[in-house]
């Protein structure tokens, strides 16, 4: 039995906190007295971990640190804890090089596991995985996490910050095609895509590949769309174009404020997920190329639903960073410095038996 610390307590934070508390002792830090009194059973302190002397005396006598903060906040909080000698795996999705930690943390030979959710997460052990055993041409991600119940104006709930679900409409969107790192803006080359149980969603290029644009160079054709329900592309366009998402500030009566902030503020409320709000999450992977220089693709399809009281989102990726949590605390992953997803390949066996056994199932198909 480990001693862990989680930092955050939200929809997905609290999730993981409950799933290692199983076989762990577990303490969870967040800044709100509201989402702790969730955990029943589970040690809680309440406290602004932003303050870097704050959290480095949290974290002291902690075996391992489990990164459940907004991205805005993700890049400072893994700095702090790698520099306090901690290993930390975590899910946030901030903007910054992770690999700018990688030095820091071989100097204090640290395991740092960064984006451990679904996608990125899941989807790039997959690819690492199969990257060990074939020579991949083509790696192509669809996913999504949507309510089940579709309800004007916005047809969507949020599981993370608005701050960051806003991110995925701002940030410069990169893929790979014919070797060439190409950059778009986020939410263009949408197209309509059908899936089973599900019906009809709309992609759109998001900036998803992340790490493995550079990890996985050697490969020639990479993308990742997000999903959502057909329509959502066009207004948030609008919302986008007329400045709501901008973080330059701007005088409004004498006050400076960013753009974002307000609409984050606006937006929470009705993308807040409701008692008795359902949720699911759908992912599609498709990876091609030559394997016993035969042609061969396996395609990766999961459609996960919320159950035992667990929203979709919260379930697929926090027990994707369960699962290499305990990998790490049990020494069975045990590189030093910055790790992506896409490392830990060797271990997609163990990490999909892990998901199963909580009800998260990746069926996958082999075409040759």
């Amino acid at each position: 039995m480990a001693n862990i610390i989680v930092l955050g307590a939200g929809l997905v934070g609290g999730v993981m906190a409950k799933d290692l508390a199983l076989t762990h002792d577990v303490t969870c830090v967040d800044i709100s007295q509201e989402n702790l009194a969730k955990l029943n059973g589970i040690k809680t302190i309440c406290a602004d971990i932003s303050n870097t002397t704050k959290l480095k005396s949290l974290i002291a006598d902690f075996d391992l640190v489990i990164g459940a903060v907004p991205g805005f906040m993700g890049y400072k909080m893994m700095r702090d804890v790698i520099e306090s000698k901690k290993n930390i795996v975590d899910i946030s999705f901030y903007p910054e090089d992770p690999f700018g930690l990688d030095e820091l943390a071989k100097k204090n030979k640290v395991v740092a596991i960064m984006d451990c959710g679904v996608a990125p997460g899941m989807g790039n052990i997959i690819f690492g995985y199969h990257d060990q055993n074939m020579e991949i041409t083509d790696y192509e991600c669809l996913v999504g996490g949507l309510p089940e119940k579709r309800e004007w104006p916005y047809e969507y709930q949020a599981v993370f910050s608005p701050i960051d679900v806003i991110e995925e409409y701002i940030r410069p969107a990169r893929y790979v095609q014919n070797s060439s790192v190409i950059t778009k803006e986020a939410l263009s080359d949408t197209e309509l895509v059908n899936f089973e149980e599900i019906g009809t969603l709309e992609s759109w290029n998001s900036d998803g590949l992340r790490t493995l644009i550079k990890t996985m160079s050697h490969v020639p054709n990479m993308i990742e769309k997000t999903l959502r329900y057909p329509g959502c592309v066009e207004y948030l366009k609008v919302l986008r174009e007329s400045g709501f998402f901008s973080y330059d500030e701007i005088d409004v009566k004498g006050n400076k404020i960013r753009p974002i902030d307000m609409t984050a503020k606006l937006l929470f409320p009705k993308w807040k997920m409701q008692e008795g709000d359902k949720d699911f999450t759908v992912m599609r992977i498709i990876i091609e190329g030559l394997e016993n220089e035969k042609k061969v693709q396996y395609q990766y399809n999961l459609l996960d639903r919320f159950q035992d009281n667990t929203i979709s989102m919260a379930r697929t990726t926090g027990y994707t960073c369960t699962a290499v949590a305990n990998l790490v605390i049990n020494k069975k992953y045990n590189q030093i410095g910055i790790s992506p997803p896409e490392f830990l390949g060797n271990h997609f066996k163990y990490i999909k038996e892990y998901l199963e056994k909580r009800g998260v199932i990746y069926n996958m198909i082999k075409k040759s």
